[in-house]
């Protein structure tokens, strides 16, 4: 199994970004597809999931209004629009699959793919 995390980089406040999370070895027609994140000397933490029992997208409220979660089932492939970001959104995000227990909690995730660094200036 392998979920490769790309489209991070330099942007400027007020910038966008669109990540990227391709799978292999699992489909995100089964497993449920999620977004942590982790900035320096912080713990990781919940950004987004989508729920293959319902459908619905949940998001951290700091990223809610701002960011999006949308999936490509037939490229097998998640993505994380970010729009408006602040500097406080810099860090290494990581796309994740689980098969079932809490969106919001990392140890739901079974796989996690390698992270992609956002850096936001200000």
């Amino acid at each position: 199994v392998q979920l490769q995390a790309s489209g991070g980089g330099l942007v400027q406040t007020g910038g966008s970004l669109r990540l990227s999370c391709s799978a292999s070895g699992i489909t995100f027609s089964i497993y449920s597809p999620g977004w942590f994140r982790q900035a320096p000397g912080k713990e990781r933490e919940f950004v987004a999931s989508i729920s293959r029992s319902n459908g619905r997208p949940d998001y951290a409220d700091s990223v809610k209004g701002r960011f999006t979660i949308s999936e490509d089932n037939a490229e097998n492939t998640v993505y994380l629009q970010m729009n408006n970001l602040k500097p406080e959104d810099t860090a290494v995000y990581y796309c994740a699959a689980r098969y079932s227990g809490s969106p919001f909690y990392g140890g739901s995730y079974a796989y996690w793919g390698q992270g992609t660094q956002v850096t936001v200036s200000s």
